[in-house]
């Protein structure tokens, strides 16, 4: 909770930042979901038919989780670590190298749950919400940012320079166009559905989905069961790569 309290006062002058993380994913719920949707018209998900923007939207709320715990892993995680050299500090106090990773995805959890909130109280105020199953969307968006902000904070230990943030970006990209957001997945050939079903995000987007239509199954516990095991694996590199890194 120290990491946490620490990055509060550092964020406490910065809150547009938040604000504007925010205006991103409402930018796409109108322009895909609502605009594109009247020419798509109706789809046909798990044996609902609703409208295009109904499927859209709890696919954009697990790339919103997504973004917002994966963007502070990363890129501030990587600057504080490379360049501010804030980590070399906080060691030689008694916290270690665990409790630093676990704070710094905490802050991350923190960051993307905010940002679910926000966007699931869009979705209801567009009338795009017709569960009460939905208010568990909550606790799957900190599970999704929990395996994003993993799996970051992992890989922001091997960067060397802001060249290599384009890796995540050739990862982040083709998650987001291709994990069943904006097509049902039945729809991609079989070799590229036999993919997208092994993706991360994927996971995310089948259980929010679920939980905003009201479609409950046992095959969700897979998914959850995905996002916890690369959160944890995640966790355990970064921590023993920071250990290694800063204290050898």
């Amino acid at each position: 909770m120290r990491i946490v309290e620490r990055n509060l006062y550092a964020y406490r002058r910065n809150w547009p930042v938040f604000v504007s993380a925010f205006v991103e994913p409402l930018f796409f719920l109108l322009s895909i979901g609502i605009g594109v949707g009247e020419l798509v018209g109706d789809i046909t998900v798990a044996g609902h038919t609703i409208d295009y923007e109904e499927f859209v939207a709890p696919g954009l709320f697990a790339v919103t989780a997504m973004n917002g715990a994966l963007f502070d892993a990363t890129f501030n995680f990587f600057v504080k670590f490379k360049y501010h050299k804030v980590y070399d500090g906080i060691l030689a106090t008694p916290l270690d190298t665990l409790e630093v990773t676990t704070g710094e995805m905490l802050w991350s959890l923190l960051r993307g749950t905010i940002y679910s909130i926000g966007f699931l109280g869009m979705m209801t105020a567009f009338g795009l919400v017709h569960s009460w199953w939905a208010i568990l969307t909550i606790p799957a968006a900190m599970l999704i940012g929990f395996a994003f902000a993993g799996a970051g904070l992992a890989a922001c230990t091997f960067m060397r320079s802001f060249v290599d943030f384009d890796y995540v970006n050739l990862v982040i990209i083709p998650l987001f166009l291709f994990s069943a957001v904006f097509f049902p997945v039945a729809q991609y050939p079989d070799v590229l559905e036999a993919v997208v079903r092994c993706t991360p995000l994927y996971q995310g987007v089948v259980l929010c989905r679920s939980l905003v239509l009201g479609d409950l199954h046992w095959s969700l516990l897979a998914n959850i069961a995905y996002l916890l095991v690369m959160g944890l694996v995640g966790l355990r590199i970064a921590s023993r790569r920071i250990r290694h890194l800063l204290q050898p």
